[in-house]
């Protein structure tokens, strides 16, 4: 699809992050054409359900003729369940930056963790989980980090490839049409230019570039 078929993007931030964290990656977005729009929600206080319920009212109230759906970590996942309860069937590619769609181990370890309820909240399922079902008719692709900065350090390490936070093979599904690594750690990709050419690049021709070994 072109930039003009589906010229708007929704932003969708992970665990602990705020819409601003994708202010970079939107400019960027913007300046190759697209209209974006991020998505706020409380990613431990409140069931991922209900963000999508509020997920799904902002796509259907604002972007009748569809809109891509790009998600960071568990805003990937949160998408996902929206899309898999609403059933929103409206035109757009499905982009996920760093999310575990094999489930995360560093989530699992977390679990264990003294006060655990509190920091990780409503998430710890759905991270934990993964994603097991997928939306028919939608073109998906992932970007995956190798850069090894991130919470897995602390959580007794990952297996390798990984950004820190997320394994590459956490990163893998079946139902992607496309997968790409990056040497960015799982924060990091967010202020990427490399991540965000390639973002550019699938929402408008549906692949990535090959990367070039430097």
């Amino acid at each position: 699809m072109r930039v003009q078929e589906v010229p708007h993007v929704v932003l969708v931030h992970g665990l602990w992050f705020r819409q601003q964290w994708l202010h970079w990656l939107a400019l960027r977005l913007k300046d190759a054409g697209f209209v974006t729009k991020g998505f706020g929600y409380a990613t431990t206080q409140v069931p991922l359900e209900t963000s999508a319920e509020r997920l799904f009212e902002l796509c259907r109230r604002d972007f009748p003729r569809g809109a891509h759906l790009v998600g960071h970590s568990l805003g990937g996942l949160l998408i996902l369940q929206m899309l898999r309860d609403s059933g929103w069937d409206r035109p757009g590619h499905l982009l996920f930056l760093g999310t575990p769609l094999a489930g995360s181990a560093v989530a699992r370890r977390a679990a264990q963790w003294p006060g655990a309820d509190t920091l990780l909240g409503h998430s710890i399922g759905p991270l934990a989980e993964g994603e097991r079902d997928w939306p028919p008719g939608r073109l998906a692709g992932m970007i995956a980090g190798t850069r090894p900065l991130g919470l897995g350090v602390l959580t007794g390490g990952l297996e390798k490839p990984h950004d820190g936070t997320v394994s590459v093979a956490e990163t893998r599904h079946p139902g992607l049409d496309a997968h790409i690594q990056l040497p960015v750690s799982h924060s990091g990709m967010l202020f990427s230019p490399a991540v965000a050419r390639q973002a550019i690049g699938f929402l408008t021709r549906g692949r990535f570039s090959p990367v070039t070994e430097t």
